[in-house]
């Protein structure tokens, strides 16, 4: 077992973690959703149901660059089981506020099986067997002061791999500070074609290598993740159409 891996207990309720990603294409909505920066919170710190949550911007491009995409933004939430999440996600104020002003939304619901590392100071995610079909990554950093100009030196290079890659299914960058924060997402039909991507001896390869170097992070984190469902749109479809026996 690897350090800080959180385990599930055998018959213990699924853990389920929602990704929302929402946009907002003028800047009335996006002058709004600033603001919701600090008023959700306080939404999401009342309501009894939640568990781990981060309200992140996103990068322009695919939301791997430093420069902050205004229009882009995700809510991040775990619940204790699916049937939870489905009840917030859909009745909970804070989400109908979203949906409303935004001109389209997506949500993936996800159930956790891998997760090493820590984010903010813990690692939220609790892991249960996995699930056939497409698997989920993400990855979450929080970058030294001394070393994030390197870090975001090599992310062009990624960015081009990940977009010209055709095994990806989806991906994005979101995070919650920019700059010194970065989380990806991505999914991808099957381990192998993850992992060659990954771990290939391409610029995310590499990039791996000189985090594990040059100790770039102060803080990181590795998960990985079944599928549940998902609904919503993103750039006029369904990301997932197709790939999903639902």
């Amino acid at each position: 077992m690897l350090p800080d891996c959180a385990q599930s207990n055998p018959g213990s309720p699924i853990q389920t973690v929602s990704l929302s990603l929402f946009r907002f294409p003028t800047l009335a909505s996006q002058l709004w959703v600033l603001g919701q920066m600090g008023a959700a919170r306080l939404s999401f710190m009342r309501m009894p149901d939640v568990g781990f949550y981060k309200l992140c911007g996103s990068g322009t491009g695919q939301g791997f660059t430093p420069r902050p995409n205004r229009q882009v933004w995700a809510i991040l939430a775990t619940w204790p089981d699916p049937e939870t999440a489905r009840r917030n996600l859909t009745t909970a104020p804070v989400y109908r506020r979203w949906q409303h002003k935004s001109s389209e939304n997506w949500t993936i619901l996800l159930t956790p099986t891998s997760s090493r590392g820590q984010w903010s100071g813990q690692n939220p995610f609790t892991p249960s067997a996995a699930l056939p079909g497409p698997i989920v990554a993400l990855t979450r950093a929080t970058m030294r002061l001394s070393t994030f100009a390197r870090f975001w030196a090599r992310v062009p290079d990624i960015s081009a791999v990940i977009g010209q890659d055709p095994n990806v299914i989806f991906k994005i960058g979101i995070g919650e500070v920019p700059l010194l924060h970065q989380v990806t997402f991505s999914i991808w039909p099957d381990a192998t074609s993850m992992a060659n991507f990954a771990r290939g001896n391409g610029p995310h390869g590499r990039a791996i290598q000189s985090v594990r170097a040059e100790n770039w992070f102060a803080e990181e984190l590795y998960a990985r993740f079944s599928i549940l469902e998902d609904w919503g749109t993103w750039g006029g479809k369904r990301p997932l159409a197709g790939t999903l026996n639902a």
